[in-house]
């Protein structure tokens, strides 16, 4: 057989596109781990959000909590916390 005849064409042409193949599911698969990626990043961050969201809210519920304003004779029905001078 020569190269030129229709059989080496045939599987030049079948080489050619299995390795193209090959390339493209390589491709697809890349694509398919980038966007699990960009997936699994933004889950993460509404997870981490919400995290420093609520230790924040404690903090400042704690905060409140211990202030002086809310302790003693100040809150009393109908007088402020603060004596206003």
């Amino acid at each position: 057989m020569t190269t030129n005849s229709k059989g080496w064409k045939w599987a030049w042409w079948l080489l050619v596109a299995g390795v193209g193949l090959r390339f493209y599911f390589l491709q697809e698969l890349v694509a398919a781990f980038a966007f699990f990626a960009i997936g699994f990043a933004a889950v993460a961050f509404v997870i981490l959000s919400l995290y420093v969201l609520q230790k924040g809210w404690a903090a400042a519920v704690a905060r409140f909590t211990d202030s002086e304003d809310l302790s003693g004779s100040g809150l009393r029905a109908g007088r402020p916390a603060r004596e206003v001078s």
